[in-house]
């Protein structure tokens, strides 16, 4: 197995050594600081896992169990503690699929599913989603595209990294489609709870036993640095097996990572943290739609949910525009649209707080679009 880079990954690494002085597109919401947990935190802390259940810390899954609404559902025991959302959906991936399996996924979506659909030489379809219709995903066409080689459909709900939310007809409508084939259905929900339009969708894990629902504290909650995300699935094996997996790669078991993330889901700071990260998204959201609106040769579906979305350039290549756009005079930092399939486009997000200094890099590529026009 050889695990090729994606181009999203590629190019942060490509533009490590650039200093730029603003950012436009970042994907998490403002980090809150270690001092903010001080008070909760026991002094005595063994910072080892010994006696510790290999699945998470037992306090911090059912936290995980109440913030995804699925107490009633699942048990504790349906929830593996993960180095972030990237490695429970590496858990899954790499334990139910197999060289010649079919995955049946998104465009634009999470690039992870493409990089281990070749790395264990299954065939991946794509589905590409409608940007005229707002970035629906047509479920006609996943329906057609779902055989009975078809062993995963892996999706991200809000998409990363449209926007696009998908609500519970719609899913209980995939639901069914990976039910006829027996298909596991994985949604990763990374941006769920920052929702600007409509309700948080129901999480997949309660609603098909084979579906699987990642998810961590890294973006709503801006705690990208604890590495700490979740699988839950209501198959002991699955769980099992992840367990075993992990064992054999990363071994890890955050000690302190969880233990920080389980005083962050708490119901009161889980809901004063929440609260705030949508009244800034929300505003910040509402002057980059403004933004947008009064550049002629820019144009975006505004994001229904979640922290980035992405732009369509008229007539400029993403990827020619984010690197002018990075290099001097301008010094700004975006993602092109390459990263995601989707060359035509930037990505362009509203997370990170006041030290992305916002407004000077949308002051800095208004003046690059105007030169380039």
């Amino acid at each position: 197995m050889k695990v090729k880079i994606h181009t999203l990954f590629q190019y942060l690494l490509d533009t490590t050594e650039a200093e730029p002085e603003a950012f436009i597109g970042f994907s998490l919401s403002e980090p809150p600081r270690l001092g903010e947990f001080l008070d909760a935190l026991d002094p005595e802390l063994p910072l080892d896992w010994n006696q510790k259940s290999f699945r998470g810390l037992p306090r911090l899954r059912e936290r995980v169990l109440e913030n995804t609404d699925l107490a009633d559902a699942c048990h504790p025991d349906d929830v593996l503690i993960t180095a972030g959302t990237a490695e429970a959906n590496y858990l899954a991936f790499m334990q139910l699929v197999q060289p010649g399996d079919e995955v049946v996924t998104e465009r634009p979506g999470w690039p992870q599913a493409g990089v281990l659909a070749d790395a264990v030489g299954a065939k991946l379809k794509l589905i590409d989603r409608d940007e005229a219709l707002g970035w629906s995903l047509p479920l006609d066409a996943v329906e057609a595209a779902v055989t009975d080689r078809t062993r995963m459909i892996f999706l991200t709900n809000p998409n990363n990294p449209t926007g696009k939310l998908m609500p519970r007809d719609e899913l209980e409508r995939l639901v069914k489609i990976a039910e006829r084939v027996g298909a596991w259905l994985l949604v990763d929900e990374v941006y769920a709870g920052l929702e600007w339009e409509g309700e948080r969708a129901p999480s997949i894990a309660g609603m098909y036993e084979r579906g699987i629902t990642t998810g961590s504290v890294s973006k709503a909650l801006g705690m990208q640095g604890l590495r700490t995300g979740w699988m839950i699935c209501r198959d002991p094996d699955l769980i099992w097996d992840a367990i075993v997996l992990r064992e054999n790669s990363s071994e890890i078991m955050n000690i302190l990572g969880e233990t920080i993330a389980e005083i962050a889901l708490r119901p009161e700071r889980y809901k004063a943290k929440i609260q705030s990260a949508r009244a800034a998204g929300s505003q910040t959201l509402n002057h980059l739609d403004q933004f947008v609106a009064h550049q002629p040769r820019l144009n975006w579906v505004k994001p229904e949910a979640g922290l980035i979305g992405l732009a369509r350039l008229t007539g400029i290549d993403g990827d020619t525009f984010a690197k002018r756009l990075l290099a001097e005079p301008y010094r700004t930092f975006l993602l092109p649209g390459s990263s995601y399939e989707m060359p035509n486009h930037i990505r362009l997000g509203v997370g990170g707080g006041t030290a992305t200094n916002l407004d000077k890099g949308l002051d800095r590529m208004s003046k690059l679009l105007m030169e380039l026009s």
